[in-house]
């Protein structure tokens, strides 16, 4: 006999209760069946379908970074900026299914929005166009490690990162008030990275006198593993 219980998949897009994956991403094709249904059928075995930062924030409640805690924030960076809301230790998806959608956030006069000033993609790109190169010869490692050796560009480009990284996190924090708020994404590895977020939020707070609550930022324990391990744990819980 066979000893699986079920199939857990943590897909991009917005899962629903319906079985429909919900929302955008970059496959449309996956937009379209009722999946969860196509699945079952297909297979035999009651499937699970979640968002993958909402999955990511799962196993990091579940075991990881905020194990014990109920009120949490994760923010995934990538090429635009993930996330997820858990509340009371559970997934908050919102009225349409766009709890999370950080990189949504306005974050100045002319309207751009968080995904577009705080994520290593938008690094390279702007160093790119700064020093009139492809994109495709830059990588994110590559600035970072090239503003450390004094690059003046690169040096701007990292210092305006890390700003928008914290003004965003600041925001949440006073939107949510969440116990701890966790980064994800590649550039979760760089083990500088927590200390210079909070070196820019203490800037603002010094400025934002009336502001007490220093936010609680660590990054993933399960980084690139976090979805598909949260996958398993929402499946656990959903029987």
């Amino acid at each position: 006999n066979s000893t699986i219980q079920g199939i857990a998949i943590s897909s991009p897009g917005a899962g629903a209760r319906d079985g429909y994956i919900q929302g955008w991403s970059a496959l449309p094709y996956i937009h379209g069946p009722k999946m969860k249904e196509v699945i079952d059928t297909r297979t035999h075995l009651p499937a699970y379908i979640e968002n993958d930062a909402n999955c990511a924030a799962l196993a990091e409640v579940w075991n990881g970074s905020a194990k014990g805690k109920k009120d949490v924030l994760a923010v995934v960076l990538g090429s635009g900026i993930g996330g997820a809301v858990i509340k009371d230790g559970y997934v908050h998806k919102g009225a349409n299914l766009h709890g999370g959608e950080f990189g949504y956030m306005v974050m100045d006069d002319k309207q751009t929005i968080w995904s577009l000033l705080a994520t290593p993609y938008s690094l390279v790109t702007n160093v790119a166009e700064r020093k009139d190169v492809d994109r495709d010869s830059l990588s994110g490692e590559q600035i970072f490690d090239l503003a450390e050796q004094g690059d003046e560009v690169c040096r701007q480009e990292v210092d305006k990162f890390y700003y928008w990284l914290a003004a965003g996190i600041y925001n949440l924090q006073y939107m949510f008030d969440p116990e701890v708020i966790l980064l994800g994404g590649g550039i979760s590895a760089r083990e500088e990275l927590v200390d210079h977020v909070n070196k820019e939020i203490k800037k603002i707070m010094d400025v934002v006198e009336i502001a007490k609550v220093f936010p609680e930022i660590r990054v993933c324990k399960y980084r690139q593993h976090a979805n598909l391990l949260g996958a398993v744990y929402g499946f656990i819980n959903e029987r």
